[in-house]
């Protein structure tokens, strides 16, 4: 069986058109900052295409909740990390958690929870996740010691890295 990263990670800029007034990423683009990063890391790292799944077979992930916590401000064309762990599989959803780094990694700037459900686009009705997804989920998930979101940004804040 291949090996897979459990810890995934990459480099973004931040943009001046997602920034506010003050030259700090607007709370609204910390998601699409987040998620797309996500959504690369996936693709480079396990060959899943979410929009290739969703044109060829109907059937993708939506988001059902997110939770985030903003910790430290990310600046206008600050180059920041975003790593990403799988830290729940369930038959039909999982739960990441996503967070941005300073270029260092020594300064927590938020932390998101995310809720995703496999869903059939073609039948509008969640869809179990395939035997062939549940075996690479299950080499990769990375589940942390609390599920209780409020108690893990305690730990980042007390955190010095």
């Amino acid at each position: 069986m291949k090996h897979f990263q459990k810890l995934l990670e990459s480099k973004v800029k931040i943009r001046f058109q997602d920034c506010d007034p003050f030259n700090h990423l607007n709370n609204a683009a910390y998601l699409n900052y987040l998620i797309n990063a996500r959504e690369d890391q996936i693709l480079e790292n396990y060959g899943i295409d979410i929009y290739k799944m969703a044109r060829t077979n109907g059937i993708s992930w939506v988001t059902a909740s997110n939770q985030i916590t903003y910790i430290k401000p990310a600046f206008l064309m600050e180059e920041v990390i975003i790593d990403s762990q799988l830290l729940l599989v369930k038959n039909s959803s999982i739960k990441v958690e996503l967070r941005m780094w300073n270029k260092d990694k020594t300064e927590i700037k938020a932390v998101m929870w995310s809720t995703f459900v496999h869903f059939n686009l073609l039948k509008q009705r969640t869809e179990k996740h395939s035997e062939e997804l549940m075996d690479l989920f299950n080499a990769v998930v990375n589940p942390i010691e609390t599920n209780v979101f409020e108690e893990r940004i305690l730990s980042f804040k007390k955190q010095k890295v």
